[in-house]
């Protein structure tokens, strides 16, 4: 982009690519820049959920994830050779009913594609070098290849540079929790034998550990993780041998599972920390850099991708003086920080569960599991919970008025999206897709509303909403004359409302 940048960010993983992609599209003038000379080419977070499909999808990318990836149709859960329980995703509620196998050397690739689209190119072997955030902006240093040295004067910084983060250091925000001293292998590898379909996980509970096998290639490729008990060393564990790996698999799959050709043997330890706050002034936090925590449920990828986009359409709004910058910057860090404390909280609660070492305690986890899993509405929460179609956000700062029956979406919730054959069934010029590109970040209206009363509000908030009504999904067909405000990234602000109630809440948000 040609303009003088009004946000940096820092790192080019997928969360900042996420973020430079979101402001770009609604026209902000975004630089990124990232200290690797590369994009990763290791295949690190592997699955993309339902709910961050729907998000990029809503910015006009999905497509091309869907069809680089594979969808999980399910996760087996095993004691030795025997099935405890089955896990599947039929039945959610979603265009995309699925977790997205796909390689995270990939999904930067389309992230990068997507964002050079939009004119933006990420600046590589570029570091910060010095963070200065007054009341009007933020001064940074940035050292180039070659030795050069630059200062720059941003309006906003956005810091998704990861574990190590340069920008959450410079603000001396703490980064607080524990490392767990487990010691784990990681590796991919092309794995035979498996007694599960190709596309779906499998998960084995043993006596000395867990053992989970990822399949992310048509080929045969997967992603093994297994712990390795209690670390013995503060040094790290050297890297496995292809034969270590074959050893734990023989002893918790059983015989009849072979690895062969690997591609990347690592070794790990689980890190769980967070910050308190996502915003200092005028600099941001977003992924890694806010909050780590163990892969169980591979969740932390997408947390991070969510981060980028409920903040993205906040700061955009601010940027083009379309709204006030108090009520919308200060609801992120209250959103999404909620969100990451539960998404920390849930990912250890899992691993503890998959490391219980007591003889009496395993027991009892395999039969309630076998037992529980049986019930489909326990299958179907959980399938919600991996998918990550029940986050809301209850408590939010942006939430307005609520006037609909126990049961209908509420304020901070996610509004039903509609799968794509029903949206073109509904769709009419008069209407727009809930998940149509934007160049500009929107206020929507879906439901019954007088025509004459759209007008009036889509004149008068032209800078805030959408002119154009969105149907109500079939979900809701029995909904009635009730109408819902959403917010650009689909979640519900106020519910139940007539054109007043949607006035007086634009008003509120106008600068």
């Amino acid at each position: 982009m040609t303009k003088q940048p009004q946000v940096l960010v820092a790192g080019a993983g997928p969360v900042g690519l996420t973020m430079a992609a979101e402001l770009a599209r609604y026209g902000i003038a975004v630089r990124i820049i990232d200290k690797a000379f590369a994009p990763s080419d290791k295949s690190k977070a592997l699955v993309v959920w339902s709910r961050t499909l729907e998000l990029l999808d809503r910015a006009g990318c999905a497509d091309r994830f869907v069809a680089a990836g594979m969808p999980a149709g399910g996760a087996n859960f095993f004691h030795g050779e025997k099935r405890l329980a089955r896990i599947t995703f039929e039945g959610v509620e979603s265009p995309f009913p699925y977790g997205l196998l796909i390689p995270q050397s990939e999904t930067e690739r389309l992230l990068i594609d997507h964002l050079a689209s939009l004119g933006v190119t990420v600046e590589r072997g570029v570091e910060l070098s010095a963070i200065r955030p007054d009341a009007t902006g933020v001064s940074v240093g940035l050292h180039h290849p070659g030795g050069h040295a630059e200062t720059r004067r941003v309006d906003w910084l956005i810091g998704c540079d990861g574990a190590h983060s340069v920008v959450r250091k410079a603000l001396g925000l703490n980064f607080t929790g524990e490392a767990l001293q487990t010691d784990w292998i990681l590796a991919d590898l092309h794995l035979d034998g498996l007694p599960v379909p190709q596309n779906e996980l499998a998960i084995y509970f043993h006596a000395e550990g867990v053992l989970a096998t990822f399949p992310f290639g048509r080929n045969g490729r997967h992603r093994i993780i297994a712990d390795l008990g209690r670390a013995t060393s503060t040094l790290p564990r050297p890297d496995p041998t292809l034969a270590e790996i074959q050893a734990v698999i023989d002893k918790r799959a059983g015989a009849g599972v072979t690895v062969r050709d690997p591609v990347w043997l690592s070794t790990f330890r689980i890190n769980e920390r967070k910050v308190a706050d996502y915003r200092k002034g005028r600099v941001f936090l977003a992924g890694d850099a806010a909050h780590i925590h163990s892969p169980a449920g591979g969740q932390g990828m997408n947390t991070g991708m969510q981060d980028a986009v409920n903040l993205a359409w906040k700061l955009a709004l601010v940027c083009r003086r379309e709204a006030r910058a108090d009520p919308l910057l200060d609801s992120y860090s209250a959103e999404r920080s909620l969100v990451g404390e539960e998404v920390l909280r849930n990912a250890g609660r899992l691993t503890r569960l998959a490391l219980l070492r007591n003889p009496l305690a395993r027991h009892l986890r395999n039969f309630l599991m076998s037992l529980v899993m049986r019930l489909k509405p326990v299958r179907r929460r959980l399938a919600q919970r991996l998918t990550e179609l029940d986050i809301a956000y209850p408590d939010s700062p942006l939430n307005g008025h609520r006037c609909v029956p126990n049961g209908l979406p509420a304020p901070g919730e996610r509004f039903p999206v509609e799968a794509r054959a029903a949206q073109s069934d509904a769709a009419s010029p008069d209407t727009i897709s809930p998940d149509a590109p934007t160049s500009k970040p929107r206020f929507t209206v879906a439901g019954n509303i007088d025509g004459s009363e759209m007008e009036k509000l889509a004149a008068r908030f032209g800078s805030l909403l959408h002119p154009a009504v969105q149907p109500l999904p079939r979900s809701l067909a029995s909904a009635g004359a009730a109408v819902w405000l959403l917010r650009p990234d689909g979640y519900i602000a106020i519910a139940g409302c007539d054109a007043e109630t949607i006035g007086a809440y634009l008003e509120k948000l106008l600068p």
